[in-house]
């Protein structure tokens, strides 16, 4: 069996890999775009707030591709559709056809240069060069180096200089107004830009394979990952995973209650009703247990609040939020019995669906061998009944109950997205949530990053719990 372990354990990078790629990939390519709002109020506003979105762009990575660049073969041609296209040189265009084109040219970035350039050389008419100027600004500009490190004094002289060429590049525009003279003078100085920094704009082939696998969203992300680092918020700038952190006490107290409930009622139930096959108490049961499962998270939840924190009189409970405000102030008793108090609806609503699937699987499991000759035999050699079911059929019968552990792990530790958003409990479900409404990439990957290696590590140790149910299964 550790030699079947230590395998699966070599498994799960390589798996939590191709997972990480599928989320990330599904996630970037779903409609909509971290900031869009702000990207709009820019085109309203002006370039400050459109420049303070290409920041934001910039510093969350948005600007880059997904998974592989091939922004190094861009064509001249593109480029001067793009530009005419983002600065209505062509025929007349939409305010949409106009902003996803400038959207564009803003993230192509230094890829443009070299074709910018080669424009500004061939003597285009003015306003073409109006608007290969105002590019070249956003596109030849440098970033700044990180000056944290052994090496920041160094680092600081450089950004020093670049803080200084870039201010330059903002005097190397053109107004709407300027003149022959003043667009041949500006032209000259690109120009003589160019014939001292063009290497820097130069891909050959190591530089193209290594823009092409790395100057990407995802190679980013992963980078930080390996640090442990799972980006800032782009909603609230907050670094991701204390939030996360900060959210399991919620989420943990929730369904782990809601989960040992569901198991310690479920499966006595589903031995019980095995046991009573085909009686009218079965079919009672079975019933009831059938009603319940129909019966979404989301209606029962509802049900609760209307019935029992908003009717009259039975105005019982809390209608929502995990504890009482000021909760800080109360005794650690007072603050138990206020905790408890709010989770007896979001428990109820959330157990109630899985307790009738874990007793139909923990029922069906021990129907197909309370039959079985083993034990039959155990019943020949006059073991009292109890013991027969308990030691002999409900162990080896519980196969389909141990399948569920492999979804038990990510389950505590993201919560009921459902119950938290429905009675405002501000754990991993409701963060979740609002992430993705807020298209809170790093937030949203976060969770289920840490969802996938818990569902990776929770069908482990499913796999492993069969043995130990049953002694037939071996993985020799």
């Amino acid at each position: 069996m550790l030699q079947y372990a230590l395998k699966r354990c070599l498994l799960i990078p390589p798996t939590f890999f191709l997972v990480s790629i599928v989320i990330f990939v599904v996630l970037n390519l779903a409609p909509g775009r971290p900031g869009e709002q702000a990207q709009l109020n820019g085109e309203k506003a002006g370039t400050q707030q459109r420049e303070s979105y290409r920041i934001f762009k910039e510093q969350f990575n948005l600007d880059k591709p997904i998974l592989l660049n091939t922004r190094f073969a861009l064509s001249q041609n593109e480029v001067l559709e793009l530009l005419q296209r983002a600065y209505g040189l062509g025929p007349q265009q939409s305010l949409a056809v106009k902003l996803r084109a400038q959207n564009e040219l803003e993230d192509l970035g230094s890829y443009l240069v070299r074709h910018l350039i080669a424009l500004l050389d061939s003597k285009q008419d003015e306003r073409l060069v109006r608007a290969i100027t105002t590019q070249l600004v956003q596109a030849a500009r440098r970033p700044l180096l990180s000056d944290s490190g052994p090496n920041n004094q160094a680092a600081r002289i450089t950004n020093r200089k670049i803080s200084t060429q870039n201010a330059d590049f903002m005097n190397w525009t053109l107004a709407e107004t300027a003149t022959s003279e003043q667009v041949a003078e500006t032209s000259q100085k690109w120009l003589a830009w160019w014939q001292l920094n063009h290497s820097d704009f130069e891909y050959q082939g190591n530089v193209k394979v290594r823009i092409f696998l790395t100057d990407t969203r995802f190679y980013k992300y992963w980078w930080n990952l390996l640090h442990l680092d799972f980006g800032q918020s782009t909603a609230d700038r907050r670094p991701v995973l204390p939030t996360i952190i900060s959210k399991l006490r919620y989420s943990l107290t929730l369904t782990l209650i809601s989960v040992l409930l569901a198991y310690l009622v479920a499966i006595p139930l589903g031995i019980w009703s095995a046991v009573r096959q085909n009686t009218k108490a079965d079919t009672a049961v079975t019933i009831t247990l059938f009603i319940l499962y129909s019966l979404p998270t989301f209606f029962v939840g509802t049900v609760f609040l209307r019935l029992f924190t908003e009717g009259d009189p039975l105005a019982w409970f809390p209608a929502g939020d995990f504890e009482s405000f000021g909760a800080d102030s109360m005794t650690t008793l007072q603050r138990i019995a206020d905790v408890t108090w709010h989770l007896v609806l979001p428990i109820s609503a959330y157990t109630l669906g899985s307790l009738a699937a874990l007793s139909r699987y923990a029922r069906t499991g021990l129907v197909d061998v309370i039959r079985a000759d083993y034990v039959r035999t155990a019943r020949a050699k006059g073991l009292h009944e109890f013991v027969v079911i308990v030691k002999h059929a409900a162990r080896n019968g519980m196969i389909p109950i141990l399948t569920l552990l492999g979804s038990l792990l990510p389950v505590l530790v993201s919560g009921s997205v459902v119950v938290e958003v429905i009675f405002n409990i501000p754990g991993m479900g409701l963060y979740l949530y609002d992430a993705i409404n807020l298209r809170d990439y790093n937030a949203v990957m976060g969770v289920l990053m840490i969802a996938s290696v818990l569902t990776l590590f929770g069908i482990l140790i499913s796999d492993l719990s069969y043995a130990f149910a049953d002694p037939r299964i071996t993985f020799d």
